[in-house]
């Protein structure tokens, strides 16, 4: 049965930094906010009438429906008093359903308006995800939600069928981790994946740590507003909260860190030293607050824990990362790595078509510095070709890109499950429906 034309359905990348979220068959999503979310715990009303029932797992489950929920940019942006940023995600893969839930209700409800009984929805989903997380979308999605139909794709085939390949190697780096995954004739060759906790966020951290070594303390947005006093000149009047909890703080800082990173920071040609990279030229970049600073090095060493992991150790603040320091990779080891786990035949293929996905691998000078790294290290007669959209939107979307695209395709409509086979044989048929 096609139903192409009538119904549009809709992609959705909840990845570890942002949400995206639109219509199948655009080329971009409509929807792009932060996939944490602001919470307040109002379990503080009711506690004097239950003392006894406090401890013990059962009052943790009514507790929970007692926090309030704020999602989205703009509730974000606001600072509000005992409010915790919380993230959904821990290590690739959901945590808290719940704050999934209110994610894809702010997606449907506010950023799309749609009625998500209406519209088939394609979920993306990281490639180290397990059965049990695979039926648990689905029932939400179907019981919660009520969709006419599901499909849960992999992130990396995703990637794939963005750039229009079948078969390729994809290196996912996004906000919280890197994933390296081979797709052969689209499907995900699980046992060659690999991974490594270094994503975006962590850079931003170094970033942070090391400039707050040199003294260079970022403001948040919401400590200080700006007074006029001539026309193009503002003098900064400090405010002071309290009650702000240490994690919104520390979210408004990344939020302008990791500005700075996208700004400045580029991958160096070679790898990092402190000696050769000592002299060079100063980048300024002005901090909300009107100070102006100066970024040297910093620029390259950033970027270049990617290629490096040890360097992380260097950077004042971030010792605790030491003892997993030692088995993670770079991310030029980790593609040889997986490629080696393949099998021989399509070797050649995977090294000839590596693609970046994500938003970390939109920084500068990422593909041509992956590119010469693998040169160095791969065998001879392989010819390296990392591939990246030249468009930074496409790099940032490309998994979303490859779900529209995907689920508008009219060979596509066989492939749902639907709400009837939901019904019929319960949610652990999407293990056979959805590979």
């Amino acid at each position: 049965m096609y139903g192409g034309d009538e119904v549009s359905a809709i992609v959705v990348d909840l990845g570890s930094h942002t949400c995206k979220a639109g219509y199948a068959g655009e080329d971009a999503p409509k929807a792009v906010f932060p996939s944490v979310v602001g919470s307040i715990d109002q379990m503080e009303v009711d506690e004097p009438d239950n003392p006894d029932k406090n401890s013990g797992s059962v009052p943790d489950s009514k507790s929970k429906a007692k926090r309030k929920l704020y999602v989205g940019s703009q509730a974000l942006g606001f600072r509000r008093d005992h409010m915790e940023v919380l993230s959904p995600i821990k290590d690739g893969i959901v945590a808290d359903w719940e704050i999934v839930e209110s994610i894809w209700d702010h997606a449907f409800k506010e950023c799309l308006l749609i009625d998500p009984k209406e519209h088939p929805m394609l979920l993306a989903e990281p490639c180290a995800n397990s059965q049990q997380q695979r039926e648990k979308s689905a029932e939400i999605m179907f019981e919660k939600y009520q969709v006419p139909a599901l499909f849960l794709a992999k992130n990396a085939v995703l990637t794939s069928f963005a750039s229009g390949r079948a078969t390729s190697l994809v290196v996912d780096s996004g906000g919280g981790s890197t994933t390296v995954a081979p797709v052969h004739d689209g499907y995900v060759l699980q046992k060659a994946v690999a991974t490594s906790p270094i994503g975006g966020e962590f850079l931003t951290d170094c970033l942070m740590k090391s400039l707050e070594s040199k003294g260079i303390t970022i403001k948040p947005r919401y400590a200080f507003k700006r007074k006029d006093i001539r026309p193009g000149e503002f003098q900064t009047v400090d405010l002071d909260f309290p009650n702000t909890t240490e994690s919104y703080k520390l979210y408004c800082q990344r939020v302008i860190a990791s500005d700075i990173k996208e700004c400045v920071c580029r991958a160096p040609d070679t790898p990092y030293d402190d000696s050769s990279y000592s002299n060079i030229p100063m980048t300024s970049y002005e901090l909300p607050d009107g100070q102006t600073i100066e970024i040297g090095a910093d620029r390259f060493k950033a970027p270049d824990i990617l290629f490096n992991p040890s360097l992380a150790q260097t950077i004042p603040g971030m010792e605790n990362f030491a003892e997993t320091a030692s088995s993670v990779r770079g991310l030029p080891q980790m593609v040889l790595e997986s490629i080696n786990k393949c099998d021989v035949d399509i070797r050649r293929e995977l090294f000839s078509s590596i693609l970046l996905a994500g938003g970390t691998a939109s920084m500068q000078q990422l593909k041509e510095r992956l590119e010469k790294d693998l040169l160095e290290e791969s065998p001879q007669a392989a010819r390296v070709k990392v591939l990246a959209s030249g468009n930074a939107t496409e790099r940032r979307f490309s998994v979303w890109i490859g779900g529209s695209i995907l689920a508008s395709l009219g060979s596509f409509q066989q492939m749902w499950f639907s709400k009837s086979e939901f019904e019929e044989h319960g949610a652990s048929y999407v293990q056979r429906k959805c590979p």
